[in-house]
């Protein structure tokens, strides 16, 4: 058992079938609402940072000299994408002094936009995968993620704003 692999893994949550970066991505939300509850959206903003350089580095050690520079075990980089995806949510919590939890609409939306923007891969986030190393493992999640961020205000503004829900 090695370091790295615990990391990519997400202890070992990338074992998981079917569907290993749908798991990684559940994993990734009561990650989210520790580090939130611990620190807010500061704190989880430094924790994308961290776990996409750890993300990185173990990307980097478990694809080392194998043919599959992806392998489905590896989700972290889910947990990076999905993070960011949250972080508007994160955001909105705490500038409303909301419990995290009473924004639920936008975690679930947060999980469907960024699973669907990292399995259909389009434009940047399919570019970033196509890249074949390390660095492509973790920037198509964080693109992805970004997409879904964009995606999560988007449909927040309509709720709140359009149709003043």
């Amino acid at each position: 058992m090695r370091v790295s692999q615990i990391i990519a893994t997400v202890c070992f949550v990338g074992h998981l079938r079917p569907a290993p970066g749908t798991w990684g991505s559940l994993a990734a939300l009561p990650m989210a609402w520790i580090i939130h509850l611990a620190g807010g959206p500061i704190l989880l903003c430094a924790a994308i940072i961290i776990a996409f350089i750890k993300g990185l580095w173990a990307a980097s050690k478990e694809t080392k000299g194998k043919e599959d520079h992806d392998p489905s075990e590896i989700v972290i980089d889910e947990v990076v994408g999905q993070w960011i995806a949250l972080l508007p949510v994160s955001i909105s919590a705490t500038h409303a002094g909301a419990d995290l939890t009473a924004l639920w609409p936008g975690w679930i939306a947060a999980f469907f936009l960024f699973r669907l923007f990292d399995i259909t891969k389009p434009g940047p986030v399919g570019w970033a995968d196509r890249r074949g190393d390390a660095m492509g493992v973790m920037l198509d999640d964080v693109i992805a993620g970004v997409f879904a961020a964009i995606g999560v205000m988007a449909l927040a503004w309509v709720s709140h704003g359009v149709l003043a829900l």
